[in-house]
C-alpha cells in the first residue's frame, strides 16, 4: 500500500467511526439485537462488521447513550439495545451538528473560496 492510500484509508476509517456511531444512535431509536441492528445498517446502505459494531454498542452503553436487556427470542438469549434518554438528546444534538456541518461542508464544495486568488476583488 502506497503512502497515499494508507492516507487515504486512514482518513476514511476516522470519517467512518464519526458516521457509524450516529447511524447507530439514530437506528437504536428503535430497539434492535445486534444482528438485526447490523441488518437494517446495512439495507440502508451502511455495512458494519461484528467487531466493529458490538464494541461500539458496548462503548455507547458505557457511556449511558444506550441501554439493553437480555430476552429470550427463538430459544436463544439476545442482548436487545435502544436509546437511553440521555441517548435521545445526545441524538438530537449530534443531528444537529450532523446538519450544521454537512450544510457547511456542502456550500465549501459548491462555490470555489475566490477570496484567497490573486485579484479577487477584481472579478
Amino acid at each position: 500500500m502506497t503512502v497515499a492510500e494508507n492516507t487515504f484509508e486512514n482518513l476514511r476509517l476516522e470519517l467512518r467511526r464519526g458516521c457509524l456511531t450516529l447511524a447507530v444512535l439514530a437506528q437504536l431509536k428503535q430497539e434492535h439485537y445486534g444482528y438485526t441492528l447490523r441488518k437494517e445498517l446495512a439495507e440502508r446502505g451502511l455495512e458494519i462488521d461484528e467487531s466493529t459494531l458490538y464494541p461500539l454498542l458496548r462503548r455507547l452503553e458505557t457511556q449511558g447513550l444506550l441501554a439493553s436487556q437480555w430476552r429470550e427470542e427463538d430459544k436463544r438469549n439476545k442482548r436487545f439495545y435502544r436509546l437511553s434518554s440521555d441517548g435521545e438528546q445526545i441524538l438530537d444534538r449530534l443531528l444537529d451538528e450532523w446538519n450544521n456541518i454537512n450544510a457547511s461542508v456542502s456550500r465549501i464544495l459548491e462555490s470555489p473560496n475566490t477570496e484567497n486568488e490573486p485579484n479577487a476583488e477584481a472579478k
